[in-house]
């Protein structure tokens, strides 16, 4: 971003129009760029006295400004001086208060060499250090311009853009890549939503994945009290903005209580060799904190960040999570048979508050919605009242309200299963991993629980004949050691060799770490 006395702006017809740098400024960025280079060692006062010099010979001295402004944050500018210059004054202004009012030349001479005895030093010494401190006196050190003439003038139009973006109330952006631009909002913490636009132009459409989508983001502006912090965000949306392959942006901006329209596309603004606003791991300290915590605990149910959007009437939403369930035995590159969508909200604005809640309203009754609302909102009846479950939290997120809201679901899910199963399975073979069993119905292993196995007993995780058994206590007898007994019991399928001994009324007698032997309870 450039100050905002350094915005260039043309509101010609009502509009808002930024008045962007060309390739016939490059030749002005590169006298910018040889000023800086040619002051290098050089006192600031210096240096802008030939900015100054170089104004006067520009048709519009904003644009030099503008080059320099940006061009200054690559220059490193340090004090050099004999002696600390915060010492020197303190003893010049002492010896001036000894030799009287310093009114003329003489008198300030005398304090000066008063000053040089009292530090053990000269004279010069003292001038130089006196006021070296000062901005304007601060000298150029070193200077490495990381843009080229043509690059600068790209760096220049981003930087004026987002300076007239940021007295925006509302900007709407049409991108190839929406669900990115999502990411880069919710990491910069501002608020948003998203619009739908069937192919008709219209707001229907049933997918929300396939039509167009308007991301429309508040500006600073529109807050009760607008922040800084609030608006540089804001601003530093646009080159995430201008990295995708096709966009549109347009704006409405508060210009001194009139509202204009600004409208940027890529002819506008395009971001030199620098990276864009990164595609964050987690949008805030509080979803990072909840994912962290909740993937610890190993439960049926994966985590996954920033799911496909959901149709949400004429508008659609990009939760912050998504719970698929996942139970042990089933095959993790098959499509989740069960999805929950979670959505963390935390502080907004009550007009953003209200839109949310219509939007929780205008998702599809098919659609499991699971909301962690901050308590100081108060709006947690409301949400329930639209049939979506609520936790709420102050802080953190609790994990356990999720884990808990998540079983009850899982406890469904397995009576379900477990009514599309038979009362008994007769498996074929011999012995039957029931993990696998559980994937080939596409069950929890939990439904099974409630299935009948006439022709098996069930051994630690495994389905297992009794005739596998008793040719088992044929060939394993006590004293043989433990590696020869699960050579035998991996010749008839058994994997669990701790649950099949212990059925056989065997129990092993370890020998340190070099293996055990067979012997009865």
């Amino acid at each position: 971003m450039l100050r905002k006395d350094l915005l260039r702006v043309s509101r010609a017809g009502g509009g808002y129009h930024p008045q962007f740098a060309g390739r016939e400024d490059r030749p002005l960025a590169a006298r910018v760029i040889g000023v800086f280079q040619g002051h290098v060692g050089e006192p600031r006062h210096r240096l802008d006295d030939a900015l100054a010099e170089l104004e006067r010979e520009a048709d519009d001295f904003k644009l030099i400004r503008g080059f320099a402004a940006l061009l200054e944050r690559e220059a490193v500018f340090e004090t050099r001086a004999p002696l600390p210059p915060e010492r020197v004054r303190r003893v010049a202004f002492e010896s001036a208060e000894a030799v009287g009012a310093v009114v003329d030349s003489a008198t300030r001479e005398r304090a000066i060499e008063s000053t040089a005895d009292r530090l053990g030093t000269s004279a010069d010494a003292v001038e130089r250090s006196l006021y070296a401190d000062r901005d304007v006196n601060e000298v150029l050190a070193s200077f490495g311009a990381r843009w080229d003439p043509a690059q600068l003038v790209e760096q220049y139009n981003l930087s004026l853009a987002q300076t007239a973006l940021f007295d925006a109330t509302e900007v709407r952006i049409r991108s190839s890549d929406p669900k990115r631009l999502v990411s880069a909002v919710k990491r910069l913490g501002l608020l948003y939503e998203i619009r739908r636009n069937g192919a008709d132009g219209g707001g229907g459409g049933d997918d929300p994945t396939t039509e167009e989508r308007v991301l429309v983001v508040t500006g600073p502006d529109a807050l009760f009290r607008r922040t800084r912090r609030y608006g540089t965000a804001f601003a530093r949306l646009l080159r995430s903005v201008a990295t995708t392959a096709e966009w549109s942006l347009s704006a409405t901006i508060d210009d001194r209580g009139t509202d204009r329209e600004l409208h940027l596309g890529p002819d506008d603004v395009s971001v030199p060799d620098v990276e864009p606003v990164a595609e964050p791991t987690y949008d805030s300290g509080v979803e990072a904190d909840f994912a962290a915590r909740f993937g610890n605990l190993g439960l049926d149910w994966e985590l996954s960040r920033e799911p496909e959007p959901l149709a949400a009437g004429a508008r659609a939403m990009i939760p912050d999570f998504a719970f698929d369930y996942r139970p042990a035995g089933a095959d993790a590159d098959s499509d989740s048979p069960f999805r929950i969508y979670f959505e963390v909200m935390g502080f907004w604005t009550p007009e953003y508050v209200e839109k949310k809640l219509e939007q929780f309203g205008s998702v599809a009754d098919d659609v499991e919605l699971l909301v962690a609302v901050d308590e100081s909102l108060g709006v947690g009846e409301e949400i329930a009242a639209l049939d979506h479950r609520v936790v709420t939290f102050s802080g953190n997120v609790r994990v356990k309200d999720v884990v808990d809201a998540l079983r009850e679901y899982e406890t469904h899910l397995v009576e379900a299963a477990a009514e599309s199963l038979p009362d008994e399975l007769i498996p074929d073979a011999d012995v039957v991993d029931i993990d696998a069993l559980a994937a080939e119905r596409g069950v929890s292993v939990d439904a099974l629980d409630a299935v009948a196995f006439p022709e098996h007993e069930r051994v630690g995780g495994a389905l297992v004949r009794p005739g596998v058994f008793d040719a088992l206590a044929a060939e394993i007898e006590p004293g043989m050691s433990l590696s020869d007994a699960e050579t035998v019991l991996d010749e008839h399928g058994v994997d669990d060799a701790s649950a099949a001994l212990s059925r056989l009324g065997y129990r092993v007698a370890w020998e340190g770490l070099s293996g055990g032997t067979v012997e009865e309870k």
